[in-house]
């Protein structure tokens, strides 16, 4: 049976008619066309104020960004206008090509639109025709539509790019009127976002006219995406262009419920809360539709390795992401949208809006990392304005029970939070300039103009544009000499056009923003495929070796090339390990979990565990306040361990660590190694750290940090990413593909090639860029460093502390998948626990 923290959970809102009193369109905005209107009445629905405003921006010509809830019919406000202008009664209806381009983050998330699309189209005969385009587009489709573009076309930022760079775009586009950007907040401030806005730059030199609309359920923001979304103009000192903002109707309140184990024992260590399973699967049995979150593709292999063992009544039980073939993510959905499956256990694949209105229960494994996320998948429930949708978060360990408890404070009292926006990549500005030559020449002042016209890359100089010309011209200085790398010309007319035709098939095979770690396709001799595992961990399997992967057991049979063959095999399994960062713990989760460990007089609603282990942390050292950094420092096992409470997230503690462990070497404290999770960083030696101060000094991100970089492969891989991205080293030639291997040995040669004779080379910097803030956090370290020269308490201890356990218990457990080993941990820590919750003096010998 369910046990749930039902203390946490607030009463709902009333939920709404399903048709209350039309509160009515503004005066000014023209009445809804009689088919339109009907239709909606005929379902028995209402236009809703949003959708009513978002219509009259779009009369005004207004750019417009929308903000509501999941399920307040956001993608239909969108598409209304378009809608309108296509009925019969409106008058003249558009004749043939491009009027709305509609842009997501997932090509899941456009078939899925285009199915909710259709529904209005051929109920109310509307001529319209709609069609998508993505990488799984088959060629003889992709040159139709440029030839005869649909009158919707629903796409993604990498395949506007390279819809862009074709000759034709000019005439496709020309006629363009609306574009509508799905889930803006998805992408719009890492790498695709740059991409999308330098897209929409040229789309506004194509069709000026053409109206911007975006749409988000969860922005803490908004009036930075307002500015992203609306064209800049060319005066520097004028003020910043923002889109209208406009508010949904507020739905009914989310119930979100923590799950505690039913001995009410929150777990010490540990991520994957295995000991949720038998609880989960009851809730699975309870709910008609339930939809699984896990924070990685490797939890959600392991979670759902855990539901089929439970799983004694054989209900329909699938896994979803992002590692798993098209066909079997896309086999998967289809079920869900007929609701043959009773639960899907998935990752970040699903978190955006894929309407399927039958989940009735959504689960996050883990803590959520953040507030919006955690709203973002609670909507996946029920999926309707004024149905309350129903949560429940399972944390893995007891710093994970204090993060949900933030995450729903923050969801019940509506606080939002999200990545900040930064200047636009370099590598990036690259590929837009190679798309750009490959559609027709250019002048360089007038592209110059059209890419600041994104706020984005507004900071671009002349001086900036000119070295990046160079570097996509000739490879800069240092790679000039080598005829592979002249891919643009400066003609006599002063224009820059392609050094030669097959550049642009070149730049159209190998464009792209997603570089993945080095993959092999995972197969079944027959040649079915079943999905992608990390290279380094396919060189470790040999033939008779078993691994779970896509919900089964698999045998290996061999690997060839870039294929991992294997065969179903019924023996015991390890799970695939999968690369990429962890879900960064947001900074504004992290201070309210630091607000909750100072609150004293709320922890009588916490368990006893819980409230017994924060009560002996403060009888026997002290708790953080919010801005307060707390150094621990105590003996164990033979070593002198000090334990920084930073609550900067995994990222940072783990860049972090690697400096501390070099500084101690210089300075003679004999390092021994570190762990880290998002909330504590516990670092070893063989000599006591008597004061952590020297060692938290801001110098050590100019002095160990640059040493770090430069000596370890983050910045060589960092320049793999910027390198390909930038187009300067090729993945695919015609007739063949560079294997992950022969890309990196490309990438390093040309790396080692520019730090010697260019170190000031324009990919260089781009790499420093992506090193500094998304391998390493540094903007967050920064903000850490500086706390320590004000708030920096040191307590030292005659033995580990409680607040320590959860991260003492991670050591040397790593390489070993997270939660197969839960009740071991808990094991092998008893002696660990029974010291730190021991009020009195060490026994003798400890």
């Amino acid at each position: 049976m369910l046990r749930s923290m039902l203390w946490q959970r607030l009463p709902s809102s009333p939920t709404s008619d399903v048709n209350p009193p039309e509160p009515g369109p503004d005066p000014a905005v023209p009445p809804l066309p009689p088919e339109i209107a009907g239709w909606f009445a005929a379902r028995g629905w209402r236009v809703r104020r949003h959708q009513w405003e978002m219509l009259a921006k779009a009369r005004e010509g207004a750019h417009a960004l929308l903000v509501a809830d999941t399920g307040a019919g956001k993608t239909l406000a969108g598409f209304l206008p378009t809608l309108c202008d296509f009925a019969p009664s409106a008058g003249t209806v558009p004749g043939d090509g491009l009027h709305t381009l509609y842009v997501s983050p997932l090509k899941a998330l456009a078939q899925d639109v285009k199915r909710n699309l259709l529904t209005p189209i051929e109920e109310i005969g509307l001529p319209i025709r709609v069609e998508t385009r993505s990488g799984d587009t088959p060629s003889d489709r992709k040159k139709r539509q440029r030839e005869r573009p649909p009158h919707i076309l629903l796409t993604t930022p990498e395949s506007l790019s390279l819809l862009l760079s074709y000759p034709e775009s000019a005439d496709l586009f020309a006629g363009l009127k609306r574009i509508v950007i799905d889930e803006v907040h998805a992408f719009a401030t890492d790498k695709r976002g740059d991409l999308l806005a330098l897209s929409l730059a040229r789309l506004h030199a194509l069709a000026p006219h053409a109206q911007r609309v975006a749409l988000s359920a969860t922005l803490a923001n908004p009036r930075d995406f307002q500015e992203w979304l609306a064209p800049q103009g060319a005066d520097d000192a004028g003020e910043i262009a923002a889109a209208v903002l406009v508010l949904g109707e507020e739905g009914a309140d989310p119930e979100v419920e923590i799950l505690l184990p039913i001995e009410e024992r929150v777990p010490w260590g540990g991520h994957a809360g295995r000991w949720a399973v038998p609880q989960l699967y009851a809730a699975i049995k309870a709910n008609r539709t339930t939809l699984v979150f896990t924070n990685t593709r490797f939890l959600a292999e392991f979670i759902f390795q855990c539901l089929w063992e439970e799983n004694e009544d054989h209900l329909p039980i699938g896994i979803h992401h992002g590692s798993l073939s098209t066909e079997a993510r896309r086999k998967v959905e289809e079920a869900m949208a007929r609701g043959e499956l009773r639960a899907l256990v998935c990752t970040a694949s699903l978190d955006l809006g894929i309407d399927w209105g039958d989940i009735d229960l959504v689960v996050q494994m883990g803590a959520p990392k953040g507030s919006s996320r955690l709203l973002q998948r609670i909507g996946r429930a029920g999926h309707r304005l004024d149905t309350p949708s129903r949560a429940v978060l399972v944390p893995g360990n007891r710093f994970e029970f204090l993060e949900a408890i933030a995450a729903k404070q923050a969801v019940d009292e509506g606080q939002r939070d999200g990545e900040a926006f930064r200047p636009g990549s370099l590598d990036v500005l690259a590929q837009h300039v190679m798309a750009c030559a490959c559609a027709a020449p250019f002048h360089e002042d007038a592209l110059l103009a059209e890419i600041r016209s994104a706020l984005a890359y507004s900071w671009v100089d002349q001086a900036t544009f000119a070295r990046v010309l160079s570097f996509v011209s000739n490879g800069g200085y240092a790679l000039k000499a080598y005829d592979r790398f002249q891919r643009i010309v400066r003609a006599k007319d002063g224009t820059w056009r392609l050094a030669h035709p097959n550049q642009a098939q070149r730049h159209r095979m190998n464009a792209g923003i997603i570089v993945d770690s080095e993959m092999l396709t995972v197969r079944f001799k027959n040649g079915r495929s079943l999905g992608t595992v990390e290279e380094r961990f396919a060189a470790q399997l040999s033939p008779g070796d078993t691994f779970f992967f896509a919900g089964m057991s698999l045998e290996v049979e061999g690997v060839k090339d870039m294929d991992v063959v294997v065969r179903a095999a019924k023996k015991s399994a390890t799970i695939p390990s999968y690369g990429g960062l962890r879900l960064p713990l947001t900074t504004h989760l992290s201070t309210r979990v630091q607000a909750l460990l100072s609150d004293r007089a709320g922890w009588g609603q916490f368990p006893d565990d819980v409230r017994e282990w924060l009560e002996m942390q403060d009888y026997r050292s002290r708790l953080p306040a919010p801005g307060e950094l707390l150094v621990e420092s105590f003996p164990h096992g033979g070593k002198h361990y000090t334990a920084y409470y930073t609550f900067e997230g995994w990222n940072a503690n783990q860049s972090l660590g690697m400096l501390i462990t070099r500084r101690m070497e210089d300075r003679g404290l004999l390092p021994g190694g570190f762990v880290a999770n998002d909330y504590c960083l516990a670092v070893w030696g063989l000599k006591p750290v008597t004061d952590p101060v020297p060692l938290l000094s801001p110098d050590i991100l100019t002095d160990e940090f640059v040493e770090w970089v430069t000596e370890s492969h983050l910045l060589r891989r960092a320049f793999r990413e910027v390198a390909v991205i930038s187009g300067l080293v090729e993945r695919q030639h015609p007739g063949q593909k560079k294997t992950g291997k022969q890309v990196t040995f490309s990438t390093d040669l040309i790396y080692d090639v520019l730090k010697k004779y260019e170190p000031d080379h324009v990919l260089i910097e781009a790499a420093w860029a992506d090193a500094r803030a998304r391998m390493t956090d540094v903007g967050r370290l920064a903000a850490l460093l500086e706390r320590s020269e004000r708030e920096l308490i040191h307590v030292v201890l005659d033995r580990v502390s409680p607040l320590a356990v959860p991260v003492m218990t991670m050591i040397g457990r790593e390489a070993v998948p997270q939660g197969a080993v839960d009740d071991e941990l808990l094991l092998e820590a008893e002696g660990l626990i029974a010291a730190a919750m021991r009020p009195d003096l060490p026994l003798e010998g400890e």
